[in-house]
């Protein structure tokens, strides 16, 4: 009798601890996917704004002809952030591109004419709302990457989810985050 007894208590351990395992690593998996997701999410909009810049360069190209060296830094920016594959280097992407956009808006508010253009602002007004939409991805993305990370990080699961595949991910941050707060404004 306290064979079966002892039997039963390590066959209902087993099944806690498999129940336990199983959970975790569903869990672990659901929050993988989210944050993939949410990476996705982020070069979407990074594309989105990538495909406005030419347009953008093409629009300011006709009043500013003789500012070369701001459009070869703005293609340049485009061209890392198309290439980015990893939150790290989407960062430094990220960091040449807001840098290169604030100096062909310098520019255009140096052309009254370009200033009035239907078209210079409706490609504003579309990378404005890029930009806005950029930054809430990241929000969701560093969020999924915070829940995961901890989740890995957590006793007892830090024993065995790397194991199981389970890595910590990078959070997508911007070196100078005080020049990605808010997205590139032009003042009439």
């Amino acid at each position: 009798m306290e064979l079966l007894i002892i039997v039963g208590i390590i066959v209902l351990l087993v099944v806690i601890a498999g129940i336990y395992l199983w959970s975790t690593y569903n869990g672990l998996v659901r929050t993988n996917v989210r944050v993939d997701e949410a990476w996705s999410d982020i070069t979407v909009q990074l594309k989105r704004r990538a495909d406005l810049i030419p347009n953008l360069i093409e629009s300011v190209k006709g009043y500013a002809a003789h500012e070369s060296g701001v459009f070869q830094a703005v293609t340049k920016a485009r061209a890392e952030t198309i290439s980015a594959s990893n939150p790290v280097d989407a960062a430094v992407a990220e960091n040449h591109m807001q840098a290169a956009l604030k100096s062909i808006f310098a520019v255009a508010e140096a052309y009254p004419q370009l200033q009035a253009s239907q078209n210079f602002l409706q490609l504003q007004g579309e990378l404005v709302d890029t930009e806005d939409k950029i930054q809430a991805s990241r929000r969701f993305y560093n969020g999924g990457v915070r829940e995961l990370n901890q989740r890995i990080k957590v006793f007892p699961n830090t024993l065995f989810v790397r194991g199981l595949g389970f890595n910590e991910r990078d959070f997508f941050e911007v070196a100078d985050s005080a020049a990605v707060a808010e997205p590139p404004r032009v003042q009439f």
